[in-house]
């Protein structure tokens, strides 16, 4: 049985060890039955709760006052085949998976380049609207908390299964840096990288305080033309 635990945090903060996880969501997903457990969250006690940190998720700093820390271990069982979390950079900045990890973002990239947008409540409705998915919408809700949001992230995780997108290629795609299927920047912004001028390219990576992702999809574009087009 491949059981793939899908988590997604809340946290007071971008950048820890300052930023530390408020909450923790988990939705279990077995993928050869192709069944999407009820999500599971909890709160964790923090030092602080910025207040436009608290702007996105609502929790006050009085309902974790009585909250055991984060564990990491507490997201972890025996049988678990990987965990898996949208903008999964993000959430491992917290902790150190025993287990491989998959990015779904970075996964939806590949699977659907032409995705209107790849967060994660637009390949929600995205996939929704095209009879992909159906989460229950009261277990969606509300937004921006950690049981909802991994429960989202499931339904998106068993939908690129069942596009064709295999385990082992998923935790290979989230290693690499994240493929974007058009530029998005400059007089080129929002065109496929084939329709890049090559010099374009090339200044790209020149430029030393240009996003390392960015200068991975130019220099696979040239790369790319540089073995034929292929």
């Amino acid at each position: 049985m491949t059981i793939i635990r899908v988590i997604d945090f809340e946290t007071t903060g971008t950048e820890p060890p300052e930023a530390e996880v408020c909450e923790v969501g988990t939705c279990d997903v077995q993928i050869n039955a192709r069944i999407i457990h009820h999500p599971h969250s909890w709160l964790c006690g923090v030092k602080a709760m910025p207040p436009e940190v608290r702007a996105v998720h609502h929790i006050a700093m009085a309902e974790c006052a009585d909250c055991d820390p984060f564990d990491p271990d507490a997201m972890f069982y025996d049988g678990l085949s990987a965990i898996a979390a949208h903008n999964a950079e993000f959430e491992t900045k917290f902790f150190t998976s025993p287990v491989p990890v998959i990015c779904t973002y970075k996964a939806a990239l590949r699977v659907w380049p032409d995705a209107p947008s790849h967060s994660n409540g637009a390949l929600r409705y995205w996939l929704e609207d095209q009879g992909k998915i159906a989460p229950a919408h009261a277990l969606t809700q509300p937004a921006h908390r950690a049981g909802p949001d991994a429960y989202v992230t499931a339904h998106i995780l068993l939908a690129l299964f069942n596009a064709g997108a295999t385990g082992k290629e998923m935790v290979v795609w989230t290693k690499e840096p994240r493929l974007l299927p058009k530029c998005p920047l400059g007089k080129f912004r929002g065109q496929p990288w084939s329709e890049v001028e090559a010099g374009f390219l090339g200044w790209m990576l020149r430029q030393p305080t240009m996003e390392e992702d960015l200068k991975w999809n130019a220099q696979r574009e040239i790369a790319r033309r540089a073995n034929g087009g292929n």
